[in-house]
């Protein structure tokens, strides 16, 4: 439970991220009339500092709060080779696509895909990343702040409005430039507490020593025998970059904090640190993990579901003030996934449906259909709140999967279109289509349960492994029918 003092913490928390938005956001009006660049792209005008903590602070939300403590309590370090890949693949991220990206001047990934393919592509993945970003992105979120505020005593309802309704509020009244600052805020006070509740933590167990006795070599080992059903060392070398590509190369969520840059060296820059930031998850989200499950082996805490390490870490182990303040902080992670969630689908929503459909609206129009998709987004993410509380978990689970099985067609068709002219528009719909088509039965197989015959087989299949299946045969659709 929060102390008055904690929720006063809290208070002022909320009040100092709604400052540095609108002071952010009105120091650049000032400088003259705000268009659509301003709005969903910052002003083509953002350093590296920023975008490198923007990177780290949208990508650290709801997987990483509840899923990857909880896999760390549950599985060991295992999960962390998703963090660590992640500072490689950011590289990539500087490197191979953003030339590419700035230097076709597009507002948004489906916009890339058609320069690149056609119209037809560029509905698909606006459509698609549209959908999937209403019902997992949002959804996912929103669950995880569920999760945080039960394991403090805060009812669902409460927490979950005023997480939805705050991150709305700064994200409709600043687009991009507002996300981006309130991220590179929220990015330290984020590692600040997740940094307290380790070190309390290895305090509170005994140390490292008596944490490694406890948990035992396996928890500790980062490679997984391939028959391991969760993360086989199999998939994580071969179906983890599959995903990783698609994920920080060429998601509007994350790569639209690269299109804002001021040029391709300050972008670069961005993707370095961001990649520095990626490898501290190992030890401020995993660990933790581990760090419950040795107190909960100890009898000194109880973890009734894994899903809740964290902020039961929290709850347990932290004092009145600094309890309100690492509360902040893993709000501030939430808050930070959300808005990018919302700015990335509402700039889709702007300029690859509206601005396609009426290619004549005026630069103050677009601006306002990007702040009304915002609001839509919000409603919908609050009408969603009822669906996710009752799933509880489950819901988690099966969404998380979604990802996997739509990603590969994409970063097949964004991978091998950089770099082999040959490829043509017509290729590129078969492999996307056909990769909604396998990765939407895969989905119903799961949902269905479905354990034998050729279901159970398809189903039978680490995800990870099915996603690298899967980019193979989007891959040579791809090529055969270009």
């Amino acid at each position: 439970m929060l102390a008055s003092l904690d929720w006063a913490v809290v208070a002022l928390y909320f009040v100092f991220v709604f400052g540095v938005a609108i002071t952010a956001t009105l120091r650049e009006r000032r400088k003259g009339v705000e268009d659509s660049a301003d709005y969903f792209l910052a002003g083509r005008n953002v350093g590296w500092f920023v975008i490198g903590a923007s990177l780290f602070a949208s990508n650290i939300g709801s997987e990483h709060l509840v899923g990857l403590a909880g896999s760390g309590a549950v599985s060991g370090v295992a999960p962390g080779q998703f963090e660590v890949l992640a500072s490689l693949i950011l590289l990539l991220l500087g490197w191979v696509f953003v030339p590419f990206y700035l230097r076709s001047g597009v507002f948004t990934m489906p916009e890339f895909l058609e320069r690149r393919y056609s119209s037809g592509a560029r509905w698909y993945l606006a459509i698609v990343s549209i959908v999937a970003y209403v019902l997992t992105k949002i959804s996912v979120t929103i669950f995880a702040g569920a999760v945080v505020f039960r394991a403090i005593g805060v009812p669902f309802w409460t927490g979950a409005l005023i997480v939805v309704l705050v991150t709305g509020a700064y994200t409709v009244f600043g687009g991009l430039r507002a996300v981006l600052y309130t991220d590179l805020l929220q990015t330290f006070v984020l590692i600040g507490g997740a940094v307290a509740v380790t070190l309390l933590g290895l305090n509170a167990v005994g140390g490292w020593g008596t944490l490694t006795a406890t948990v035992g070599p396996d928890f500790l080992d980062m490679w997984k025998p391939a028959s391991d059903p969760d993360f086989p060392w199999t998939g994580i070398l071969f179906g983890a970059p599959i995903l990783g590509v698609w994920y920080w190369c060429t998601d509007q969520f994350i790569v639209q904090r690269t299109l804002s840059a001021r040029n391709v060296d300050e972008a670069r820059r961005g993707t370095i640190f961001a990649g520095f930031l990626k490898i501290l998850p190992l030890f401020i989200f995993v660990l933790p993990g581990l760090l419950a499950f040795t107190l909960a082996e100890q009898g000194r805490m109880e973890l009734a579901d894994a899903n809740e390490a964290l902020p039961t870490l929290v709850a347990t182990l932290l004092p009145a003030g600094l309890r309100g303040l690492v509360v902040a902080g893993l709000l501030a992670a939430l808050m930070s996934s959300l808005s990018s969630v919302f700015n990335s689908c509402s700039t889709m929503i702007t300029w690859d449906v509206y601005k396609k459909l009426n290619p004549g609206a005026t630069e103050r129009r677009l601006v306002w259909v990007g702040r009304l998709s915002t609001v839509a987004l919000t409603v919908l993410g609050l009408a969603w709140i009822p669906f996710v509380e009752a799933a509880e978990g489950g819901l988690y689970v099966y969404i998380q999967s979604i990802q996997a099985y739509i990603s590969p067609p994409i970063a097949a068709v964004f991978l091998l279109g950089l770099f082999w002219s040959r490829l043509n528009a017509q290729g590129a719909l078969a492999s996307l289509l056909t990769g909604l088509v396998l990765g939407t039965l895969r989905l119903v197989l799961e949902a269905t349960g479905a354990t034998e015959g050729l279901g159970g087989m398809i189903t039978g299949i680490n995800f990870l492994m099915f996603a690298v299946y899967l980019f193979l045969v989007c891959a040579a659709v791809l090529v055969v029918v270009s």
